[in-house]
């Protein structure tokens, strides 16, 4: 990626010095001077180019802090939004998030767990959503980082509830203690960096979409309002025919049925590690979204798993395994994940995951036949 400007290419050098040690106070006002004018997409748009050059992505979180810091001035960027419009709700729910961090003591575990529940689809919408319509117009480091840091809010909250679990107070104040604070600058990034990128590169169309696909995941802390109908109607899709395979036939509307209506999750990804389908059963596991059509599968896992699905990935290209298997306990069910290598004469044509809640399966002894059932 080309520099923009002078003014970006100064910044770029600037977090440089940063990095290589140089103190706050030496380039405070200096970075004052350069950010005036730049915004927080040229700004995001640095950060990228300086993972690509080399710098650890962790490194870039690290200096993440003192960006905002020596920046707060320059990214107060103000704008205006309808109460539909998802970023609007964003905002509104990270007011409400911190508000409840601030005052955990008190409360009991019941209502903490539950209300951490809830906030999850917070971060569930802006995973499966909002970072993937930034990617797609060529804004992947800062959610990236920003996933990494959901991680950490949920490993504190894990610490949070076992502490409670255990009746050690003093561990639960300094846990929540830590969420508030870690909860303030998460937010403060959000607010002041990704979300006017977002602002900036996302068109009207696609805020329409982003919405649909949010109320598709659900909400925490509060329901938006309905946002207004897009002007034109979406066009009819029409059945094309039959589908026809080796060992029978079905029209498209047979088939998307079919597929959705299996006890079981199934994702798609092709030979290009690009999700390219998944089916939409009634009681889906993990959440997924539209907005991850075309995505690289890499970027649909955390950070810290993404080496161990290119492992399996590379295995199945080259032929050394066709299944990699794996089972969670997930609140109280017993989740069965599995990844087979799908090939055609021999060629790798992609892998496909399958996800199973088989907890019930778990439980079968005995015999039931066809004739037992009423």
């Amino acid at each position: 990626m080309e520099m923009l400007g002078d003014k970006k290419g100064m910044l770029k050098n600037l977090i440089l010095q940063l990095h290589k040690g140089a103190k706050l106070e030496e380039v405070r006002e200096k970075a004052k001077e350069i950010l005036k004018g730049l915004s927080a997409k040229e700004i995001a748009e640095v950060e990228q180019e300086l993972i690509k050059e080399g710098i650890p992505r962790e490194e870039i979180m690290k200096l993440c802090d003192i960006h905002m810091e020596v920046f707060k001035e320059a990214l107060e960027e103000k704008f205006s939004l309808p109460e539909w419009h998802p970023i609007y709700t964003l905002l509104k729910e990270h007011d409400m998030l911190l508000s409840y961090a601030k005052n955990l003591e008190g409360k009991s575990l019941d209502e903490i767990e539950k209300h951490f529940k809830e906030a999850e689809k917070h971060y569930l919408r802006e995973e499966n959503v909002l970072f993937p319509y930034l990617e797609k117009h060529g804004i992947e480091e800062p959610p990236a980082i920003m996933w990494a840091e959901h991680d950490g809010i949920r490993q504190i909250k894990k610490e949070i509830i076992n502490a409670l679990k255990e009746g050690n107070e003093n561990e639960f104040k300094e846990k929540a203690k830590m969420l508030y604070e870690l909860l303030s600058k998460h937010y403060n990034k959000e607010n002041k960096v990704l979300f006017p990128t977002a602002l900036k590169v996302i068109s009207n169309e696609e805020w329409m979409k982003v919405r649909e696909e949010f109320d598709e995941i659900g909400y925490c802390c509060f329901i938006p309002p309905e946002m207004p109908k897009m002007e034109a109607e979406e066009k009819e899709i029409k059945e094309e025919g039959k589908i026809v395979l080796p060992t029978g036939s079905f029209t498209k509307e047979e088939l998307e049925a079919v597929l959705n209506s299996l006890p079981i999750d199934i994702t798609f990804v092709d030979k290009n590690d690009e999700v390219r389908y998944f089916n939409e059963t009634k009681d889906r596991i993990f959440v997924r979204t539209k907005a991850i059509i075309g995505r690289k599968v890499q970027q649909c896992h955390p950070q810290k798993s993404i080496h161990i699905v290119n492992k399996i990935l590379e295995e199945f290209k080259k032929g050394n395994r066709d299944k990699a298997e794996f089972w969670i306990d997930m609140n109280g069910r017993k989740i069965y994940i599995r990844y087979f290598a799908v090939r055609k004469n021999g060629k790798y044509l992609g892998t496909i995951e399958v996800t199973q809640d088989i907890t019930e399966i778990k439980k079968i002894e005995g015999e039931k036949r066809l004739l037992d059932w009423k």
